[in-house]
């Protein structure tokens, strides 16, 4: 029998087969997938556009951060913003919308950041043609990983962030049991995969969403940051 009637012969026994099988089993969950502006069935919403009721600030008060148009502004001085919604591993998706500020340049272009667990930053900033440091570019894991690849729209356009996040396992002294893991998907282009994430101020297991004021600096430009559709499903260890 020749190689190729030998391939026929096998692909033709593995498909009697799987026409002979039973659907037993553990079955997947049927998941709708959603789409544009529709988070998946089994996800949890963390800004639909309607309210801001489900952020707030470090000590626990509302949010600054307003709901306008399906959108939520943050504005300079609105503070740091925070998801009332904990969680460990998980895949989150985020849409955002970074101002044009071409008075300004590196750093100081609009500028946010999406933290994990409220303290692993990956990094929100005008990226397009606005050269600065590797891991402080958009998409980059902030100081620790820059991004593949520089995968930003202009300045006014709208962006989106695909994350898949393992949290760290903490030890019962604190330290870093085993590091978390981050995979990273910037306007559906991989710019991060399957980096570690190394714990720079203790190991935490479980926290919320962080959204960034941009203040960090002396004398901090004014910035205007929207964001939309932002979503996470959780996931087993």
């Amino acid at each position: 029998m020749t190689k190729k009637l030998a391939l026929l012969a096998a692909l033709a026994a593995a498909a009697a087969f799987a026409q002979g099988r039973k659907p037993d089993g553990p079955q997947p969950p049927v998941v709708d997938p959603g789409g544009a502006g529709r988070a998946p069935s089994d996800a949890v919403v963390l800004f639909g556009g309607a309210d801001v009721s489900g952020w707030e600030t470090r000590d626990g008060a509302p949010s600054k951060c307003e709901a306008s148009g399906g959108e939520m502004v943050c504005r300079t001085g609105a503070g740091h913003v925070y998801t009332k919604e904990r969680f460990r591993n998980a895949q989150l998706h985020v849409e955002f919308n970074v101002p044009l500020m071409a008075d300004q340049s590196g750093q100081r272009r609009g500028n946010s950041g999406a933290y994990l667990l409220g303290r692993y930053e990956i990094q929100i900033l005008d990226s397009w043609e606005n050269p600065t440091y590797a891991d402080g570019a958009c998409g980059a894991l902030y100081g620790q990983s820059a991004p593949l690849v520089n995968a930003s729209r202009k300045p006014g356009e709208w962006q989106s962030f695909d994350i898949v996040f393992h949290a760290p396992k903490c030890a019962a002294d604190g330290s870093v049991a085993t590091p978390g893991r981050l995979t990273l998907f910037h306007n559906g282009v991989l710019v991060q995969d399957n980096v570690p994430v190394s714990a720079k101020r203790g190991c935490v297991e479980e926290g919320p969403l962080m959204l960034q004021d941009h203040s960090g600096f002396k004398n901090p430009p004014k910035t205007e940051m929207r964001f939309r559709n932002i979503w996470l499903r959780r996931l087993p260890d």
